[in-house]
């Protein structure tokens, strides 16, 4: 691992969680590059299916905390 690359993860261990989710995000946009309209456009359409069916009372919302939780008693 070079040096420059042991600093920045470093200094990514420092940041909140926040701070080191949105840096995450930004180096994997920087690796996929323009995305292909199309799949755009599908992605809309996804996100407002899922927000009607939300709306609608179709799906049970988790919040975070405890679907992290389970995931966790599963690891365990």
């Amino acid at each position: 691992m070079s040096s420059a690359l042991a600093e920045l993860k470093r200094k990514a261990a420092q940041l909140d969680e926040n701070e080191r989710a949105a840096l995450a995000l930004a180096i994997i946009e920087s690796l996929d590059g323009e995305m292909d309209g199309g799949v755009e456009e599908a992605w809309q359409v996804e996100v407002e299916r899922r927000i009607a069916q939300i709306e609608r009372g179709d799906v049970k919302l988790i919040p975070g905390d405890e679907v992290f939780a389970r995931v966790r008693r599963r690891l365990e």
